[in-house]
Order: C-alpha cells, then structure tokens, then sequence
C-alpha cells in the first residue's frame, strides 16, 4: 500500500510538471546581432555597400550574438541556440520555440524564412 501511494504522488507530480510546460509559439523578426538591436537598427554600425547579412556577421564575428527583432511587438529576444540563426543572419524569419520570460530567451527549436 505505501508503495502504491509513494507511485501515485510521483505520477501526480510528474503530470502536474508536464502540464505546465510551456507550448511551443512562433515569433516574427529579423536576426540581428545584439548590438545593432541595442542601436535601432544596422544604421549606425552598417559600412557602407554592406547589407544587414554582412553587418549582423561582422558584429556577431566581433563577440556579438544573434536576437530576434520583433519591430511590431517592440521586442528584442535573446535565442539560445547561436548556431541555427546563423544561415539567416540580417533575414525576417520565423522561430518556433518557448519563450523564458525571466530571461527574454527563445529556445530555438526551428527556424525558417519569412516574410
């Protein structure tokens, strides 16, 4: 019988942790390096003949990290994942993942072109 009891708190624990989850959720952008975000924009950073590709490169090339810019939402998010933005660097796109709100931070679970 206690082992019974001690196996259904357990599973009750383990469902309640489960549903709190969070559910995945898609967020619109442009990958960006942090500094440029900080700044507006690549205005102020960018070399002249230079697109927001090679200045977001050149600022993450320099110690910087990629975000996600949401204009619309006034937002930047912090993404966990550094590698994945990189084939978009200066790009609108869509990343789906869960979002930390204590620490703004997406954990990238995909990313894809947008519009």
């Amino acid at each position: 019988m206690k082992k019974f009891l001690i196996a259904s708190i357990a599973s009750a624990a383990l469902l309640t942790v489960s549903l709190a989850a969070q559910k995945p959720q898609t967020f619109t952008g442009e990958i960006m390096d942090l500094q440029c975000s900080l700044l507006g924009g690549h205005a102020a950073m960018m070399k002249q003949g230079e697109s927001a590709k090679d200045c977001t490169m050149r600022c993450v090339g320099m110690g910087g990290k990629y975000v996600l810019v949401d204009d619309a939402a006034k937002m930047v998010y912090q993404l966990d994942d550094q590698k994945k933005p990189v084939a978009f660097a200066g790009a609108k796109v869509k990343v789906m993942g869960t979002y930390d709100a204590s620490s703004k931070t997406i954990h990238v679970a995909s990313i894809q072109s947008g519009s």
